[in-house]
């Protein structure tokens, strides 16, 4: 039987589908040495946690690295296709998930939830209640959203139709900007927005994107949420206006390092929520994602190519390397 390879446990019902197939293997740790180890002579690989490129050398089984999810960047794309790997995803099965918990923290920061919750607990419930003499309404507020794939659209539609809120966004393609959203270039956007979102990919062009001079730009009470990945912000830049009081708060799923370290400034703020890259994560999205990831992989097995083919321009390689 073939050997699947995954770097995380997964939902049953998706290791289900696998173990029918094949023989499962789940890494015992997610660590490049440890995948490199463990997952020699994989077949497929359910990818969770960042590849090695070493992964795609002298691995001829290999067949395909499927995401489990949407972001490829965990996946070194050069590596795969120079391999003949074929590279699949599970596109929007979690974008709900991930603007449920855009708006969960964006309303816990402006009503002040965590510094609330800590004084009620801690020095009673007068106390406590005195929070809510700075927090304030969601309604009424600009909310900006850079990347409108299918997280974006969905912290649209949410942000839109459920608070009625006013929707500045920036898209490397604006034409794919809906109805009720205005498009702004990225430096007036986050000078026009109370909320700034980012949920666009990680590329060389957004590497860096939210630097200290474009934070500079944010109004003084405006809160900044990251549900796309860590190096979009310079953390340096965040962490100095914080300090400085320069914005209202930011709320942080994702993290250049990861896990992120316990001693990290960003621990030290009240204005700061912290979450360990868990916005697309419930057991609803698992269960998408894992059976999504768990069909692609059958789908190569049998000998069909990923409904999701990220690297369509490896099929030449791969059909040579395993021809049909």
């Amino acid at each position: 039987m073939s050997l699947i390879f995954s770097t995380h446990p997964l939902h049953p019902a998706a290791e289900a589908m696998l173990r029918a197939a094949g023989d499962l293997r789940v890494a015992s740790a997610p660590d490049p040495e440890t995948l490199l180890r463990e997952g020699r002579g994989a077949g497929i690989v359910v990818v969770r946690a960042p590849i090695p490129p070493a992964f795609f050398e002298d691995a001829p089984a290999l067949r395909a690295a499927i995401r489990h999810g949407a972001g490829v960047d965990m996946v070194p794309m050069d590596a795969a296709t120079r391999a003949g790997v074929l590279v699949a995803n599970v596109p929007a099965v979690n974008a709900r998930t991930v603007a449920e918990h855009v708006f969960l923290v964006t309303l816990a920061l402006l009503r002040r939830f965590r510094p609330m919750d800590r004084d009620l607990r801690q020095k009673g419930w007068v106390v406590g209640r005195r929070q809510s003499d700075a927090a304030v309404d969601l309604g009424g507020r600009t909310f900006g959203i850079v990347g409108m794939g299918n997280v974006g659209k969905a912290i649209f539609r949410i942000a839109k139709f459920g608070f009625d809120l006013e929707v500045v966004a920036t898209s490397r393609t604006p034409e794919s900007m809906p109805d009720g959203a205005r498009f702004l270039p990225v430096d007036d956007l986050v000078a026009a927005a109370d909320i700034v979102v980012l949920c666009c990919p990680l590329t060389p062009e957004t590497t860096g994107l939210l630097n200290a001079g474009r934070i500079g730009r944010m109004k003084p009470d405006a809160i900044l949420v990251n549900v796309s990945r860590g190096p979009v912000i310079d953390d340096a830049g965040l962490i100095e206006a914080l300090r400085n009081r320069r914005i209202g708060g930011a709320a942080l799923d994702v993290f250049a390092t990861e896990p992120l370290p316990p001693d990290h400034p960003y621990f030290g703020f009240d204005n700061v929520i912290v979450t360990p890259h868990l916005a697309g994560l419930t057991d609803e999205s698992m269960m998408r994602m894992g059976t999504g990831a768990a069909s692609e992989a059958l789908r190569v097995m049998k000998g069909e190519l990923p409904v999701n083919l990220r690297n369509p321009e490896v099929v030449e390689h791969y059909r040579r390397r395993f021809p049909v």
